[in-house]
């Protein structure tokens, strides 16, 4: 890309406090966006063939999204956790494995965005996103949902398409979980705690395509428990 072009997109963004470069092959992360890190407010270089984010990353206080869906990341630096508030952060198919501790620190973050990466363990540390409304590890290697998911603030969270063959129970005590998908995972009937069913606020428990029939959870004790609260829902909607 000429540097004319990435000039203009520049001054536009000066003026926007948005910057959007999408599917032109960039390798890395723009230096030239290092003078916009105080009225940045979006950042999108989705579909790119970044590898890295630059710890100057950290620098963007003003960032409430940033979005690098298909790109080539396989890590992400601890100074992503100065992002304040930040809200929204999408990663969709990149190459990511494991999650900074750093993370955590992201006090403002609502969407929490990692489908079709390489994550192959549920990445802990995320309790103190007080704010998280979604979180997406569709598409990735988890295999075990740790007792810990119990303190995630999380209202909905996508873990369609992993290799769960282990549910703790304690997913049932997330305060505000109120969909938890599941679909296309190695689950058997006797894995699923009757307690997401019986004392969960979940009302959205989708398990379609794993080891049992979707219609054997009717025989689980609670199930009428957690259909009072799927109708009340969709009512709700409606």
């Amino acid at each position: 890309m000429g540097n004319s072009a990435l000039k203009s997109h520049l001054e536009t963004s000066q003026k926007t406090g948005v910057f959007q470069l999408t599917g032109k092959g960039l390798q890395e992360f723009p230096e030239e966006l290092q003078r916009l890190t105080s009225n940045l407010r979006t950042v999108d270089l989705s579909g790119n063939k970044i590898e890295l984010l630059p710890a100057t990353i950290g620098n963007f206080l003003q960032l409430k999204s940033l979005t690098l869906n298909s790109n080539r990341l396989t890590s992400l630096p601890p100074d992503i956790g100065k992002l304040k508030k930040l809200e929204t952060l999408s990663l969709n198919l990149n190459r990511i494995q494991q999650l900074p501790p750093d993370l955590g620190q992201l006090k403002s973050l609502r969407t929490l965005s990692l489908a079709g990466n390489q994550i192959s363990e549920f990445p802990l540390g995320l309790a103190t996103l007080r704010q998280l409304d979604l979180l997406d590890l569709s598409r990735n290697k988890i295999q075990n949902v740790p007792a810990e998911v119990s303190e995630l603030q999380a209202i909905e969270i996508n873990l369609n398409q992993n290799q769960i063959s282990v549910l703790a129970a304690e997913v049932s005590r997330c305060p505000r979980l109120k969909v938890l998908r599941l679909e296309e995972n190695c689950l058997e009937l006797s894995s699923i705690p009757l307690s997401i069913l019986t004392d969960s606020q979940v009302s959205l428990f989708s398990v379609e395509g794993n080891l049992f029939e979707v219609k054997r959870l009717r025989d689980l004790d609670g199930y009428d428990k957690y259909m009072e609260r799927f109708t009340a829902t969709k009512k709700k909607f409606t």
